[in-house]
């Protein structure tokens, strides 16, 4: 199964997620959307399951959730944005999470993966507005029942 991970679009959708995420199954954004079209875009390319960040609008509490717990190829997935740990980090993430096997979070705006135990905590960057000095980016995931989940990086 290949999956889409975003976050931190802060109601800027790249034309580069389409063609980087074209034939995904299903997307994870971990927060700060911006706005509902945003969503509504990326459900043009697969389902999405998305979350709240410290900057979404409480319009979107209608539709998004602080947290996604979802199973996919036998693995219990988490996505969160991560600022209600303040600054998320893979030890505070596993810990808050004991029985996720892959965490997805955002919040820094800085790609990261991280394994502690049988347990991946990736963070795709931010695909947005560019801040932080930082590229905007997106990750595709390979998960497949048995196999160690595969992660790429991809800069927009």
């Amino acid at each position: 199964m290949k999956v889409g991970l975003i976050s931190d679009t802060h109601g800027l959708l790249r034309a580069e997620v389409f063609r980087v995420f074209a034939g995904v199954d299903v997307i994870l954004h971990a927060g700060d959307v911006g706005t509902l079209d945003v969503l509504v875009e990326l459900e043009t390319i697969a389902p999405v399951h998305a979350v709240l960040g410290n900057t979404d609008p409480h319009s979107l509490r209608e539709r998004i959730q602080d947290e996604v717990r979802l199973e996919q190829e036998g693995f219990d997935i988490v996505v969160v944005h991560g600022h209600l740990l303040g600054s998320p980090n893979a030890r505070t993430l596993r810990a808050a999470y004991p029985d996720a096997d892959i965490i997805v979070y955002g919040h820094t705006h800085r790609q990261r993966i991280d394994r502690i135990a049988d347990c991946v905590i990736v963070n795709p960057g931010a695909a947005g507005p560019a801040r932080f000095d930082l590229k905007p980016s997106v990750a595709l995931m390979q998960i497949e029942q048995g196999r160690e989940p595969a992660v790429d990086f991809v800069s927009l």
